[in-house]
């Protein structure tokens, strides 16, 4: 553990702790959300997502913006904000569905262990250039700094359930 209390291991060149940023939710957030979910819905925002989960105490859909990775030739879900609802909902139910365009599929989700992690951070901080300053390690970081902090942002494996599907009705 650093002088700062994190786990992680310095994260910028000259070996200096660069603390990561904390989630807060917002109405700003909120209108940035809406905003940000056209564009996705319309198949503007690359490797985005439109991500619906069931609600573990209302079993109302909840959606959120998210970005994929395609690493190894498999697809990865990132909590970018550490356990959120949504991570919640999705360890609840076991399964999420993802939207773009008129796309919609069902996921079965397995969360990975910090190791299997690593990478797919790594490749997600790459990709998803607005959530760095919520990671310590940077884009240039070694691996190892990913692994150190991957208990703060859940990773989580996606297995396709049901082929893609048109969804005509908006969001289900």
């Amino acid at each position: 553990m650093n002088e700062q209390g994190q786990g992680a291991a310095p994260s910028q060149p000259d070996g200096t702790f660069r603390p990561a940023r904390q989630y807060r939710p917002s109405r700003g957030r909120r209108v940035g959300d809406a905003i940000i979910s056209v564009f996705i819905r319309a198949g503007l925002v690359p490797s985005s997502y439109l991500l619906t989960t069931r609600g573990r105490k209302t079993g109302r859909p909840r959606t959120n913006p998210v970005t994929v990775v395609e690493h190894d030739g498999k697809r990865w879900l990132v909590a970018p904000y550490g356990p959120v609802s949504w991570v919640h909902n999705a360890r609840a139910a076991g399964r999420v569905t993802l939207r773009r365009r008129l796309k919609v599929r069902a996921y079965a989700i397995r969360e990975v262990s910090a190791q299997e992690a690593g990478p797919v951070l790594k490749r997600y901080v790459r990709i998803a250039t607005a959530t760095r300053p919520y990671f310590q390690a940077t884009k240039d970081s070694p691996v190892e700094d990913f692994v150190a902090e991957a208990d703060r942002h859940p990773v989580f494996e996606l297995t396709p359930i049901t082929r893609d599907r048109h969804d005509d009705h908006g969001e289900h």
